[in-house]
């Protein structure tokens, strides 16, 4: 007699006298129980709609099943779920519960068309393919690829929601400028060596305010750290002027945007700035007295030592005008730590203690807000043909983003993970397994009572739910 094989079991070591097997025949069971919170965020922030309309979709409507709004949630919420390419989406397009977030109404795809689709509600990875490799110029008569993407669109929304998160203008705020790599492992459109990080990459350039991200533009690695930042600075702080017209605004970055042309733009445009200033013999000479100061008081504490000065200075060459530097004169163990920062802000509103260690120095949080995007939600996962396809991959990074921090923001606030990261996040509260009943009346979810955040989730969606829905009322 021939042995009967259940296909797909799986058996484990025993327990004692007890046999254990698995089997992949639990039915609707999703890993993604919590994303249920990213869509009561996005329902507040309007995300998905909104993104949605940056997109011109030339395609026939009556011969489609996935619309734009669709196609896009399904990439941000995978993205945010942790799932970063698009290769996942073959499997993940029978998922009920991605079907769910992204709005489709046949939850279960028996209402597709074809008979090789049935069974899958969402799109495959061909079809998320063609957001990115449609091109304006020929969206309108390529036989396929025809929803075209709007990156000004993009922009604007980016700066929109952050100023929507706000009940009121600010008295002032911080934009903090910064580059990083982006590590390239292949012959991606745009693709130069950097001798600075040793590696062939992109140098996207990242405009923070506080944990909104307001810029991010992908950029060849051929070029200073600092081009392009004058007209996204002017870009950014018009649409911010126009919606805060009495709102303070001072930019911040480090030395390597500490250029001639940010600063005049600022003191012609009433913005106030904060950059590091790479030391020169000249400005070691002016900081002299301050470290030898130094120096003897580390000599005889043994502690670290700090001083600082407040000085006018100007190159002999690429500065206009002669500015306020501030230069700090530290004594480490066996090292000698000079460092100097350049500002418009005067005197009586930050004098150089306060300016460089309170307001200069935080500015190092920005890197742990890149850091996050980058390896949390895969922002650099710009392995395509073209930049302009990568941007609009960067871009879709910078939404499941937004869409993170908003749930940080808005729903987090008061609970045990209020400052989490994004990894951190998904790891408690998004991948939560849950068994799905669609019944007619309700799609239910069954979470497991062990779950130890319970409470936690609870709270948070109690939260979410006292903000009102997008759009706002009037």
């Amino acid at each position: 007699m021939t042995t009967e094989c259940i296909p797909c079991q799986l058996e484990f070591h025993a327990l004692g006298t007890r046999e254990v097997v698995g089997r992949f025949d639990g039915g609707r069971i999703t890993s993604d129980g919590g994303g249920l919170l990213l869509r009561e965020v996005d329902h507040r922030l309007g995300l998905s709609d909104r993104l949605a309309r940056c997109f011109t979709d030339y395609r026939n409507p009556n011969s489609i099943e996935h619309g734009v709004l669709s196609l896009v949630a399904q990439r941000v919420y995978g993205l945010a779920l942790g799932y970063e390419d698009l290769n996942d989406h073959d499997t993940l397009r029978a998922d009920s519960v991605l079907a769910l977030l992204v709005g489709k109404r046949d939850l279960t795809g028996e209402d597709r068309e074809r008979e090789r689709d049935k069974g899958n509600p969402l799109a495959g990875s061909s079809t998320l393919n063609r957001l990115e490799l449609t091109t304006p110029e020929s969206a309108k008569s390529d036989r396929y690829k025809k929803i075209a993407a709007d990156p000004k669109a993009f922009d604007r929304l980016l700066v929109d929601l952050f100023i929507e998160s706000h009940d009121k203008p600010p008295r002032e705020i911080w934009l903090d400028l910064d580059a990083t790599d982006d590590p390239l492992h292949g012959n991606q459109e745009g693709r130069f060596f950097h001798g600075y990080y040793g590696c062939y990459c992109y140098l996207p350039l990242y405009i923070f305010c506080g944990e909104h991200l307001l810029c991010a533009r992908l950029r060849p690695s051929n070029q200073d750290g600092a081009t392009g930042s004058v007209e996204e600075l002017e870009r950014i702080v018009t649409q911010i002027r126009a919606r805060w017209p009495k709102t303070r605004i001072v930019i911040r970055g480090d030395s390597g945007f500490c250029r001639e042309a940010i600063m005049r733009w600022c003191e012609g445009n009433q913005v106030n700035y904060l950059l590091g200033l790479a030391r020169n013999a000249r400005l070691n000479r002016v900081l002299g007295e301050a470290m030898e100061a130094a120096r003897i008081e580390h000599a005889r504490t043994g502690r670290p030592a700090r001083r600082f000065r407040d000085f006018r200075y100007r190159t002999r060459k690429s500065w206009s005008a002669e500015r306020r530097v501030v230069g700090k004169a530290e004594y480490l163990p066996n090292k000698a730590n000079p460092r100097f920062v350049v500002t418009n802000l005067p005197i009586r509103q930050a004098g150089a203690k306060r300016l460089y260690e309170k307001l200069y120095c935080v500015r190092g949080e920005m890197e742990n807000r890149i850091k996050e995007q980058q390896l949390g939600l895969f922002a650099d996962r710009t392995s395509t043909a073209t930049l302009r396809a990568n941007q609009l991959r960067l871009y879709f990074s910078s939404f499941a983003y937004v869409l993170m921090h908003g749930l940080r923001r808005l729903g987090l606030a008061g609970t045990q993970h209020a400052k989490a990261q994004c990894t951190t996040i998904r790891l408690k509260l998004l991948k939560i397994g849950a068994r799905v009943r669609i019944t007619v009346r309700r799609v239910w979810l069954s979470f497991s009572d062990a779950y130890p955040y319970a409470s936690d989730f609870a709270q948070i969606l109690a939260n979410l739910r006292r903000h009102p829905a997008w759009p706002p009322p009037g």
